[in-house]
């Protein structure tokens, strides 16, 4: 594996460990993919709700409430988590929630209670990105300081690829053209789903979970954890303290505090494109669940080789020219996309015409 891999370790620690940390990406990633951004969200938007802007505005409703959890909860979580060692009972932990919350989503039919939905999908959201924060505390142990961008780097392009692999599943053997009843690689959906229930678009909850609870399974196997230091009573008395200490140091140092103010801003807007991105297309140019999901295919299939080609530009230039960089693309890409409707672009300074070829993507807007 060490010729194969190339995977840098830390003394002690074998690349079987690391190996087994990156495919906790492999596991997570499906859940973005599929449900939140390709699959599940654009159905919730477009097929559940009463209209589009009502299940546009129900899902990011779902979303904030997650970000703001998200955002009061992991510094706690993470300070105790420094206080009582061990990672992997939380991640574990976390874990459970999110499967279960994910299992839940099977039984959003249309004209289900929009609430209760949004409050699954929030659930393992939380849970989901929870699971992230602890993982992500562990690399520190496994690798050298020198190799945390490349191996991060190339955990997320596993994650792309395991995402991209679910996609694929279901739009080629789940997802049915409500036109033709059949699937795009020409089949009946598996297991007698049924598209006019929304059945397709609901196996990616359940198919997530399954995903996450089988590919976790070599983190929990083969990456060395923390030793236990704390019980969790004290810890959480000293975990707090030492949040205090840690937001009074933070506001003395401010390199440290223009990175968190600037990161939480430019993460929002990504996670903002993520979510409401897929909604946004199949409300703007009715796309199915097909077109949708060949959309993802594609850009995961970018994401893939750009994460694998960062994890050299990282080394190379550095991270903050990268993050700058990255965040460039994303200004220019975002504008296109809102200057963009049916018909124009550029806010309609370019008409485009309504002609439409009649395959997939086939007018110029889209």
């Amino acid at each position: 594996m060490t010729d194969v891999t190339g995977l840098p370790s830390a003394p002690g620690v074998r690349r079987r460990g690391v190996l087994g940390w990156m495919m906790f990406d492999w596991a997570a990633q499906p859940f973005f993919t599929v449900v939140t951004t390709f699959i599940f969200g654009p159905y919730f938007i477009s097929r559940m709700a009463s209209d589009p802007a009502t299940g546009q505005a129900a899902w990011g409703y779902g979303i904030a409430a997650g970000g703001l959890l998200i955002a009061l909860f992991s510094p706690l979580l993470g300070s105790i988590a420094d206080q009582t060692g061990p990672r992997k009972p939380w991640i574990a932990f976390f874990a459970v929630i999110k499967i279960v919350a994910l299992c839940g989503l099977w039984f959003a039919a249309p004209g289900s209670n929009l609430v209760a939905v949004v409050m699954l999908f929030t659930l393992a959201s939380v849970a989901a990105e929870f699971s992230i924060v602890f993982n992500d505390s562990m690399l520190l142990r496994l690798v050298p300081k020198a190799s945390i961008g490349r191996v991060s780097n190339l955990a997320w392009g596993m994650g792309y690829l395991g995402g991209m692999i679910v996609l694929i599943f279901i739009i080629g053997f789940l997802a049915a053209s409500p036109e033709t009843g059949i699937t795009l690689l020409g089949l009946d959906p598996l297991f007698g789903l049924d598209p006019a229930q929304g059945e397709d678009a609901r196996a990616s909850g359940p198919i997530s979970a399954l995903w996450y609870a089988v590919f976790i399974l070599p983190m929990f196997l083969f990456t060395p954890d923390a030793g236990g230091r704390r019980a969790l009573k004290g810890a959480v008395r000293d975990g707090l303290s030492e949040l205090r200490s840690t937001l009074g140091e933070v506001r003395q140092r401010s390199g440290i505090f223009r990175f968190l103010i600037a990161r939480m801003i430019y993460q929002d807007g990504v996670n903002a494109l993520l979510a409401l991105g897929g909604g946004f297309a199949a409300a703007m140019f009715g796309w199915s669940i097909t077109e949708i999901g060949v959309y993802g295919i594609m850009l995961n299939v970018v994401a893939i080789f750009s994460c694998l080609y960062a994890s050299r530009l990282d080394t190379q230039l550095g991270s903050k020219l990268v993050v700058l960089i990255a965040i460039l693309m994303l200004l220019i890409a975002t504008l296109g996309i809102v200057s963009t409707g049916p018909g124009f672009t550029l806010f309609g300074a370019l008409p485009l015409g309504h002609s439409d070829t009649g395959g997939l993507f086939g007018t110029s807007a889209e």
